[in-house]
């Protein structure tokens, strides 16, 4: 089971202290640690959590270690609740739901690599979004998720919409037990707090269109992924100084958002 799952467990004391730290919890915060484990990250916020008075909810898929961390730990106050489940399910009802009167709260995790994309789609689209998430996730998709102009791409402009990401420090194998095969890196995403002026779903829409042919010219994914007139698009491009030339990895954010109010709200586009 946990070889199934993709468990590298990590056994660096200093990364967990910079993970813990990153966190900057606060009286009353709540935090959802995703796959806690044996409980390297778990400890050390629990100690903090009866410290400062904040609430540990810990989201682990495999049974066993699900049974192993309640026994270990012993917690019979209710700064811990440790849920069986996928996380990629039990989000989606944990936030929602009234009975964890959860308003704001942070996420944290040492997450299987392989469910890393599929994760931050769900967070992305839940209506309340944590205001804070730490995860130990792959350094190249690290990387790729923190890339700028001229190496913006399809993950990165499905982030940035909502957060703001930052790579906080790398990690060798050696760090984890299995060691895994490949460089570990720990990212931030902070929440953005300026309100996205265009739609979510158009946006989402515009920059699947823009990134379908990386190779290919913004111009011609363009006209090819929202079937837009050739006219209307040169005229739209221009108005906001783009050359129609220019490959899709030399956007930055700002010039998505601008382009998807301009194609969508103002050429009167719809929606998905």
């Amino acid at each position: 089971m946990r070889q199934k799952l993709g468990q590298h467990f990590l056994i660096n004391k200093s990364a967990i202290q910079k993970i813990v730290a990153a966190l900057n919890l606060q009286p009353n915060d709540t935090v959802i640690e995703i796959g806690p484990g044996k409980g390297s990250l778990t400890l050390p916020l629990i100690k903090i959590c009866r410290e400062i008075n904040c609430q540990l909810i810990a989201v682990e898929k495999d049974p066993t270690l699900a049974k192993e961390l309640g026994e270990n730990i012993q917690i019979t106050n209710h700064k811990l609740q440790i849920i069986e489940g996928d996380a990629l399910k039990v989000l989606s009802g944990i936030i929602p739901n009234s009975l964890f009167k959860i308003q704001k709260y942070k996420v944290v995790g040492n997450i299987p690599y392989y469910i890393t994309g599929k994760l931050l789609r769900v967070l992305s689209e839940l209506e309340n979004k944590p205001e804070l998430t730490i995860l130990m996730i792959q350094r190249e998709v690290a990387e790729r998720v923190c890339a700028q102009q001229p190496k913006m791409n399809l993950l990165a402009a499905a982030v940035q919409f909502w957060a703001n990401p930052a790579m906080l420090f790398t990690l060798q194998p050696s760090d984890f037990s299995p060691p895994p095969q490949v460089e570990s890196a720990v990212i931030k995403l902070a929440l953005r707090t300026a309100a996205n002026s265009s739609q979510p779903d158009n946006y989402y829409r515009l920059i699947r269109a823009v990134y379908k042919q990386p190779r290919k010219t913004l111009f011609n994914n363009l006209r090819s992924g929202l079937e837009i007139r050739e006219n209307e698009l040169k005229t739209a491009l221009k108005t906001l100084k783009i050359d129609p030339e220019s490959r899709p990895q030399n956007l930055s954010l700002a010039q998505l958002e601008l382009l998807t109010n301009l194609l969508f709200v103002s050429l009167g586009k719809k929606e998905l």
